[in-house]
């Protein structure tokens, strides 16, 4: 299996590792087939991404992705951060190979339940019905 020079430089040198104490929201997923978890944490501002870092077990591919996905939302609004697509982080890293694609699905998902998970903790969002209490 080939991989771009991006992956390799994201996979040996990963960016934004770690944990947030007291993060704004928290997003863990996993992949039972091939065994990657990634966990996401993200600390919020003013509507604003201004932290970020992951803890991945996983293949060089899961590194990589969760290191470059946490790059592409740092600074970002969550509503920014909402729109990006597994396929952009695909793109960012130069591709992929097709058998290593679902890491960076579970990229956009770890990213996209941190940020379900601040909307939970701050607008106390009701998980049975999924609406908001007043």
């Amino acid at each position: 299996m080939e991989y771009s020079k991006k992956v390799v430089e994201h996979y040996t040198t990963p960016r934004n590792v770690g944990k947030i104490e007291n993060a704004s929201g928290i997003g863990e997923v996993g992949n039972a087939v091939c065994g990657d978890i990634m966990k996401m944490f993200i600390k919020v501002e003013n509507n604003i991404i201004v932290d970020v870092k992951f803890k991945t077990f996983g293949c060089g591919a899961a590194i990589a992705t969760s290191s470059i996905s946490t790059e592409m939302i740092k600074g970002k609004t969550l509503e920014e951060a909402l729109k990006l697509k597994n396929t952009d982080v695909v793109n960012s890293l130069g591709g992929l190979p097709p058998v290593k694609l679902h890491c960076s699905v579970l990229a956009e998902e770890a990213i996209h339940e941190a940020i379900a998970d601040y909307y939970r903790k701050t607008r106390k969002i009701n998980r049975r019905r999924n609406k908001t209490k007043m």
